[in-house]
């Protein structure tokens, strides 16, 4: 993080593996998303995780950090819990801060949201994307509130993309639910070139293609606090009172 950073932040920086050059066309962070991501229950020690308690304050820090112009999301990612994931994927969507995600290796089950949050998405030809429907671990009861449960939390994640990409939420669906593809589990293989055409991704492309187009979003888009201090004392946040 920047030197002028708390000692906090630095520490949320080192454990993740972000960084932010200082001597670049515009200062940006680096947010790694890699291994399986970590929700409500501790992993073993020896899965490569990506702890949401740790990403939600970075992304607060970047997204109120007026020195950090855009933010690079890096994405190789197995999955995991899908609240947090789907946690994760909402703030990122809902920043000022230019975002642009970037699908290397691989961006797999709720990677998936994950790597359509940002306002611009690219994924390099060698990557894939599994979509299947939501999995439970541990006992589950076997009764109409379970299945109930799991087909609305299936539905918030389809809108969710649909709603950050140009998918069709019908041929999204079909092929989360192909029995034909996975050997051991219900889904879809989506390899780089056919997200793109599929409307899942934004752009084929690798990291230089990625931060040029960080880059032009941050050269094109307003200031992001520029309306900060008329927005709040006009009334759009409430009016300030003594």
């Amino acid at each position: 993080m920047c030197e002028n950073d708390s000692d906090n932040n630095q520490v949320i920086s080192q454990d993740n593996g972000d960084t932010q050059s200082q001597n670049s066309r515009h200062l940006i962070h680096c947010l790694n998303i890699i291994g399986q991501i970590e929700g409500h229950y501790v992993l073993d020690k020896q899965n490569k995780t990506t702890q949401y308690e740790h990403i939600i304050p970075a992304l607060v820090a970047i997204e109120q950090d007026r020195s950090v112009k855009g933010l690079i999301i890096i994405l190789n990612t197995v999955g995991g819990d899908v609240e947090a994931g789907l946690a994760l994927a909402e703030l990122i969507a809902s920043m000022k801060t230019p975002t642009v995600s970037l699908v290397v290796g691989g961006g797999h089950s709720i990677g998936v949201p994950l790597a359509v949050s940002a306002k611009r998405s690219f994924i390099v030809p060698s990557a894939s994307m599994t979509i299947h429907p939501v999995r439970m671990n541990g006992t589950v009861l076997g009764v109409p509130q379970t299945l109930s449960y799991f087909s609305r939390m299936q539905d918030r994640i389809i809108d969710f993309i649909t709603r950050h990409s140009k998918v069709n939420g019908d041929t999204f669906r079909e092929m989360m639910m192909n029995t034909s593809e996975l050997v051991m589990d219900v889904g879809s293989v989506v390899e780089g070139e056919d997200a793109v055409k599929l409307g899942l991704i934004d752009s084929l492309g690798g990291l230089g293609d990625a931060l040029e187009c960080l880059y032009d979003m941050i050269e094109s888009s307003p200031q992001r606090y520029e309306n900060d201090a008329a927005d709040y004392n006009g009334g759009k946040y409430g009016s300030k009172t003594d």
